[in-house]
């Protein structure tokens, strides 16, 4: 079995390849080849990779290579993991919003839309290089903002997953408070990407029992201090939403805290400055300590599941992941890309059943599943009037003088990475 990893050489790699050597059973890879045109970093990270595998006894092959079309030929799934414009990009992100008084992130908002009209481009023609090559492959996309960069995938006839690992931090959160085997832990997890709620915590499967009150009273303040939200909020919801919530349900706070503290963006560079010092390190062959606060606990654990699983191996039945609403929520278009649990197997990912959704919660899902539309056109087809429709739209946004601020802001600031600009 052969994957690719496109961004091969990020420094999120190394906790992918732990998961490889681990779980090899359950995905037995015979040959990773990881993709990148930073030749440094690649050497660095590959040869970290290949300790791994060594000292975990797989005897898969690794490669590196900056040749895409080399890379993903013959492979049986492509993984993508990129961030176009780099950390410096992200920087830019989390930074020139909060002039306009809102928030500054990188997967939402007015920085999110940045990084969509960025990535979405580079994904399809990366995406239409592995259908040339290799037509049966599945992309498995772990590239911000996911949901978008999915469903931009899907339209254009691809056969895609996106995945994310806040899901699978609740489960392994959850499973933990419970006392349970993550497997026996079944989420009635519900949205979209990075705008989600645990609606029920199972144990057994769908039709187990829903262990979230018990949780909730007895550890309702760690929950909600993990989150940034007050415990009182989550007695009133009765759901446990992911930390991205935050940014919609404290807006004003988070603005004001992030104009008082340097930059997540800042302190990823920091790390991945010192995490690439360890790496080139040849006495290191494991992941480092360090790598667990960058970012994307779990992933590999997830990314090996859903491969497995895509490929006809043994995967969970059972997994979150992104796709096609297909009225799997009636308020939505059939083609608005969820996140949800879903059934996977060699045919894709097809939504299970879902209860009605709140009011509430649903029309946050519809407001940010319009704005998700309005993005992906800006992003397909550029201009500014259309990027200024999607800022308008967003609920972080919504007001005309804002969006107009954002939008020649976000042209500014973005305009090497687009071509109509």
């Amino acid at each position: 079995m052969k994957l690719a990893v496109v961004g091969g050489g990020s420094t999120y790699t190394p906790e992918l390849i732990d998961g490889f050597a681990r779980l090899r059973d359950t995905l037995p890879v015979t040959e990773l080849v990881l993709v990148d045109p930073a030749a440094e970093r690649l050497e660095l990270v590959g040869g970290l990779a290949r300790r791994i595998f060594a000292k975990q006894g797989h005897d898969g092959r690794i490669v590196t290579t900056a040749d895409l079309d080399a890379g993903v030929a013959d492979a049986d799934a492509v993984l993508l993991q990129l961030r176009v414009g780099g950390q410096a990009a992200r920087q830019q992100d989390e930074s020139w919003p909060l002039e306009c008084g809102c928030v500054g992130q990188e997967t939402t908002g007015a920085g999110g839309l940045a990084k969509a009209l960025r990535t979405v481009p580079v994904v399809l023609d990366i995406a239409e290089r592995v259908r040339r090559t290799n037509p049966n492959a599945w992309i498995i996309d772990f590239t911000n903002p996911v949901g978008i960069v999915t469903r931009a995938l899907l339209r254009a006839g691809h056969k895609a997953v996106g995945l994310c690992n806040v899901a699978i931090g609740f489960q392994r959160k959850f499973a933990k408070l419970l006392d349970a085997a993550p497997s026996e832990v079944h989420l009635d997890h519900i949205g979209l990407n990075h705008l989600t709620w645990e609606r029920a915590v199972r144990i057994g499967g769908p039709e187990g029992e829903d262990r979230l009150p018990g949780l909730l009273a007895e550890h309702g303040d760690a929950i909600a201090a993990d989150l940034h939200l007050p415990r009182p909020l989550l007695d009133r919801l009765g759901v446990v939403p992911s930390y991205y919530l935050r940014y919609f349900y404290a807006h004003d706070e988070v603005v004001r805290e992030l104009g008082t503290k340097p930059s997540r963006a800042a302190e990823v560079a920091a790390m991945e400055r010192e995490l690439l010092e360890m790496y080139g390190d040849p006495a290191l062959d494991e992941k480092p300590a360090l790598l667990a606060r960058r970012g994307g606990a779990f992933y590999s654990e997830a990314a090996v599941d859903l491969a497995a699983s895509l490929l006809g191996g043994g995967g969970s039945a059972h997994q979150v992941v992104n796709t096609y609403n297909n009225g799997t929520l009636p308020f939505l278009p059939d083609d608005a890309v969820i996140e949800t649990q879903a059934a996977v197997g060699a045919h894709g990912a097809a939504p299970l059943p879902v209860a009605p959704v709140d009011p509430l919660y649903a029309g946050l899902i519809a407001h940010v599943t319009a704005y998700e539309d309005l993005a992906l056109q800006a992003a397909l087809h550029g201009g500014r009037e259309r990027v200024f429709k999607a800022l308008l739209a967003h609920p972080l946004v919504g007001q005309y003088d804002s969006a107009e601020g954002l939008t020649d802001r976000l042209i500014a600031h973005n305009r090497e990475h687009l071509a109509w600009a």
